[in-house]
């Protein structure tokens, strides 16, 4: 397929009812630093580039449910972080405010719920 001009992926967004605090998670979590920060929209960047994440303001936010039931709000997306050391970076992500969610579908990845109830999935690179 040929793509007729090019397109880069630069940026995921996350809905959230407070974007400074989900960002200030995120900015923990992966040690990244608040590029953009504006009362609706914080923007954060890896030191290294690449796409960043997004918090932008949802006034009518929906926490989402994990795993997914018939007629509650379900996630739409979900951050994959690879990572070395799954026991660790466990730990690390309940330190920075993150929860272990009650549903673990496999035994190398295990899926969290930031403080806005987005699952993300920890999983082991190696």
């Amino acid at each position: 397929m040929t793509v007729p001009t090019r397109l880069a992926l630069t940026t995921v967004n996350l809905d959230t009812p407070d974007p400074a605090a989900l960002a200030r998670f995120y900015a923990r979590l992966l040690g990244w630093d608040i590029e953009v920060e504006e009362a609706d929209d914080v923007i954060l960047r890896g030191p290294d580039g690449g796409v960043g994440l997004s918090f932008q303001r949802e006034r009518a936010y929906a926490r989402p449910t994990w795993p997914a039931e018939p007629g509650r709000q379900q996630m739409m997306m979900h951050l994959e972080i690879g990572v070395e050391d799954l026991v660790a970076a466990l730990d690390h992500a309940l330190a920075c405010g993150a929860t272990l969610a009650e549903f673990q579908p496999q035994d190398d990845v295990r899926v969290c719920l930031d403080p806005d109830g987005h699952p993300f999935c920890l999983w082991l690179t190696g």
